[in-house]
């Protein structure tokens, strides 16, 4: 009998809900939960793929040891014994978690627990740290908590939205489109995008300000002299509730708008534009996200934006705030239990004296950490260095995320013992891991999680674990007990640790402190189960507002916000581009979950660099040339180049989630120094400075195949997933023995493969294609120029039946015959429909995007690429059609 079952996806901090159905054959299928407060039904084409991702190809399905098969108690005791030997030999301090935003609350809980107050060490952070730890640090200055005041709801009664480094389209989609409904619903709204690139979310936008990397707090800066200057300071609430106004504006003053201008990069019409829009709108949210986090000044940009909303008092009230959009689908509940090396639990201060007792005492714990740990990059050097001499990492894939990408491979490498805990077993860290601990996927998790806006949801099982799978805080449990810490540790379910995460938050908590879900510090497994999603707080007793400040009351000892001085400081004159690393539409963070979806790989298949035109006309390189992107320190990658307006000049822009599993040298965060933030450890993962210069091999090539080839030996080559196989793009040097006995080495073919072979040697174009049977096995296209064929014509072939044996030999041609149709490069992910499907809609009468929308389906589920669909409209595409 089919069963649907609730739960939350597991993608960004949107938090959106699912209703994940298992049919009699037990097939999954997925939908939008429209009772769900976050998204109403709608998901993004990421989170309606979500089904097919669920294969066991490279799971991870039994502890292992040294790449050998263990048993659990083995992997456990080894585990354990080397975490203790080396505290006991080194102290507390020569070990590490690093944890990540895609475990759950409670598997973040049993983690901090342990490290924190049975090592004694602070040495845990979290992959959080590279996307919202400025967002942490701002909150804590400000507020006196890392307090998110605002709802999703104010986004829609909003009169002006302001997206800061925020694609909003892209990353968070679902946001995205409850703005651009409400727009259209109500036309008087405003939108302002500031970003250096014009992405995709500028579609909605009333004004697009391309403002320089790094000068955001220049621009709220003059924001904040512009409200002053023009008494739109709300005096009473900054008098009040508030302190430090005088300084802030005194940080804020000294640019006259010439030397605004030049900070910003903006004409002066367009920042009056923005400072009057927004000082004339009472109702104004202003979202910031990796733009404004990851960077060197992220903290001060955060206080920036923060500042003129203090000074205006719009802050805690419907439409109003700053707010924070988190990367992460539960960065936020990491937070709440301390996940960061220098937090506690339950939203505490590690620097507390009392805190620190409070949390001790509640734990029963013989220590607790009295400093803060080590940051995530700083953790990495300790490791490099020899302090770190065990590290255990959880769920996360600092090999490719990390800057300095290659020194952590190498740390890592050179570290005397690593536990990893994940479910791949294939991912670049995984790899390099002493003991390999399966742990359980989505749809096999029981726990919750906390979006943006505050709300706590369940992700519940709906399918059995594989292999001897087991939950993240079940691995920590366990080795916590060996290590001697059983009575502490002492869960048999996730709703235990729930309950116990929910007693501390009100343990001693006389409103002091903004987290208190202390109203669940008793429930019960069956309670836990049947949780709907609520926004914290939740105390026990007494009021719990939706909205925190609206009525001041902070966090700071004496009730007050805090501005926050901050420094207008000229960006720095360099030689070379300036890197901007993030991610793209389909995909996410090191796609070991998104690269099993042949849906989401159709649409951006292999890793590129977004050029402006004039940019690439002074380093001669064409559209879809191929392009080497160079560190300072030499290291380089080598990726498709992809021109296009919407990059600013003197800027690039590399997507960061291609691995060494997906291609030959894209693991774009070895370009990035780790330069961070001084007061939040964040990583400045969008400043880095490059060179760029054309790439030009002996040979392009294009592949697709039913399998994956076990040898690459291409300095170039990027691999996606498909509809009954693989796709690849190749360009290097031509293999020993030719391509054909290449195609036959590298994937096994067998003699009685029939072959259909063609070779030009005055263009020295040749074709090669396999079938087995019916089937084609593989088809390379080999060209001294970029390959010209209909790639997702050459996908389909994998799907379709070959019995004509003329016929295959008119698949040489690369393209469908005219009478075929040719989908063309995919453009909507989610009902597979491609460029050529949409200009053949416009040829024959769809003359809007709704009209797209009507014919073909595209655009009407997630939404994403309604500006891709605008752009083809207007004849401009975002991408290059083949």
């Amino acid at each position: 009998m089919a069963c649907e079952t609730r739960t939350t996806c597991p993608y960004c901090g949107v938090g959106c809900g699912v209703i994940a159905r298992v049919d009699d054959m037990g097939t999954v299928s997925v939908r939008g939960d429209p009772e769900h407060p976050a998204n109403f039904g709608r998901l993004c084409s990421k989170g309606s793929a979500l089904a097919e991702t669920l294969d066991l190809q490279g799971r991870v399905l039994f502890p292992q040891i040294n790449g050998q098969r263990s048993s659990w108690g083995a992997a456990l005791d080894l585990v354990a014994e080397r975490f203790s030997d080396t505290i006991a030999e080194h102290g507390p301090d020569s070990v590490a978690f690093y944890v990540s935003g895609q475990l759950l609350t409670e598997d973040y809980y049993v983690a901090n627990k342990l490290m924190k107050g049975f090592i004694g060490s602070g040495n845990i952070d979290t992959n959080s740290r590279l996307c919202m730890a400025s967002s942490v640090a701002g909150h804590r200055r400000a507020f006196g908590s890392d307090t998110v005041p605002g709802t999703y709801e104010d986004l829609e009664l909003a009169d002006l939205v302001v997206l800061v480094g925020s694609n909003l389209a892209w990353c968070h989609p679902v946001l995205y489109q409850r703005i651009a409904a409400a727009k259209m619903s109500r036309p008087t709204m405003k939108v302002v995008v500031i970003d250096p690139r014009r992405t995709a979310t500028s579609d909605i936008a009333d004004l697009h300000l391309a403002v320089r990397p790094d000068g955001d707090v220049a621009l709220f800066n003059g924001l904040l002299a512009h409200l002053a200057e023009t008494s739109q300071i709300d005096e009473a609430f900054v008098g009040e509730h508030t302190s430090g106004f005088a300084e802030a504006l005194i940080a804020a003053s000294p640019l006259s708008m010439a030397a605004l201008s030049k900070a910003t990069g903006l004409s002066g019409l367009l920042i009056r534009q923005f400072f009057w829009l927004f000082a004339d709108t009472e109702r104004v949210v202003t979202c910031y996200s990796q733009g404004v986090n990851q960077s060197a000044s992220g903290t001060d940009k955060v206080n920036a934006i923060i500042n003129c909303h203090l000074a205006t008092g719009r802050i805690g009230r419907p439409g109003m705030g700053p707010f924070s959009l988190t990367g992460q689908p539960n960065a936020m509940g990491g937070r709440e239990v301390g996940g960061l090396a220098n937090m506690l639990a339950a939203h505490m201060a590690i620097e507390n004296a009392d805190h620190r007792d409070r949390v001790q005492r509640f734990w029963r714990s013989p220590r607790i950490a009295d400093r803060p740990g080590l940051k995530a990059v700083d953790m990495f050097h300790a490791v490099a260095d020899g302090r770190i001499k065990a590290l255990w990492i959880m769920s996360t894939n600092p090999v490719v995320s990390m800057p300095d990408a290659d020194k952590v491979k190498a740390a890592i490498e050179a570290c005397p013992f690593v536990v990893v805990s994940d479910m791949q077993g294939d991912t670049d860290t995984a790899r390099l891991a002493h003991v390999l601990l399966p742990a359980t996927g989505w749809g096999e998790k029981s726990g919750t999680v906390t979006n943006s806006e505050r709300r706590i949801s369940r992700q519940r099982a709906f399918l059995s674990a594989p292999g001897e799978a087991r939950p993240d805080w079940w691995h920590f449990t366990e080795v916590a007990r060996r290590m001697g810490f059983a009575s502490a540790f002492d869960f048999t379910s996730a709703a235990d640790i729930f309950a116990e995460h929910a007693a501390l938050s009100a343990f001693e908590n006389d409103g002091s402190r903004d987290f208190d879900i202390g109203a669940f510090a008793a429930i019960d497994k069956d309670q836990y189960d049947d949780l709907r999603p609520f926004q914290w707080p939740r105390p026990a007793t007494g009021e719990a507002p939706e909205r925190f400040f609206g009525k001041g009351r902070f966090y700071h000892a004496d009730g007050k916000a805090r501005f926050i001085p901050v420094a207008t400081v000229p960006a720095p004159q360099q030689a070379g581009f300036v890197l901007n690393t993030g991610r793209v539409r389909d995909h996410w963070h090191t796609m070991t979950r998104t690269g099993k979806s042949a849906r989401l790989s159709a649409h951006i298949a292999e890793p590129y660099c977004e050029i402006h035109p004039l940019d690439a006309a002074d380093h001669a390189v064409g559209h879809a040339d191929l392009v080497r992107v160079a560190g300072q320190d030499g290291r380089e990658v080598i990726v498709r180049s992809l021109l296009s307006d919407r990059q600013a000049r003197g800027s690039l822009f590399l997507p960061m989630h291609w691995s060494d599993e997906t291609a030959s040298a894209a693991r774009v965060d070895t370009l990035v120094p780790p330069l961070t933030d001084p007061i939040s450890g964040q990583p400045a993962l969008k400043q880095a400075r490059v060179s760029l210069d054309r790439y030009s091999p002996g040979f392009h090539a294009f592949l697709v195949t039913r399998y994956r080839p076990s040898d690459l030996p291409f300095a170039y080559w990027a691999m996606a997933k498909t509809e009954g196989g693989y796709r690849l793009e190749l360009a290097g040097d031509a293999p020993d023995g030719g391509f054909g006995a290449w195609l036959s080495r590298s994937l096994e073919l067998v003699a009685e493969v029939d072959m259909v072979a063609y070779a030009d040697s005055t263009s020295g174009d040749s074709r090669i294609l396999a079938f087995d049977d019916t089937d084609l096995l593989a088809a390379i296209f080999v060209s001294r120029a970029p390959v010209a064929v209909s790639r997702q014509w050459a996908v389909d072939q994998l799907k379709v039946d070959h019995c004509d044996r003329l016929a295959r030999c008119k698949l040489v041609a690369g393209r469908p015959e005219t009478n075929r149709p040719d989908r063309g490069a995919i453009v909507c992910a989610c009902f597979s429909i491609g460029v050529n499907d949409i200009r053949r809609a416009i040829d024959h009468g769809c003359r809007s995007v709704e009209a797209i929308g009507e014919a073909l389906g595209a655009g009407t589920n997630c939404g994403s690429c309604r500006p891709e669909l605008r752009s083809i409209l207007n004849a401009q595409p975002l991408l290059a059609a083949e």
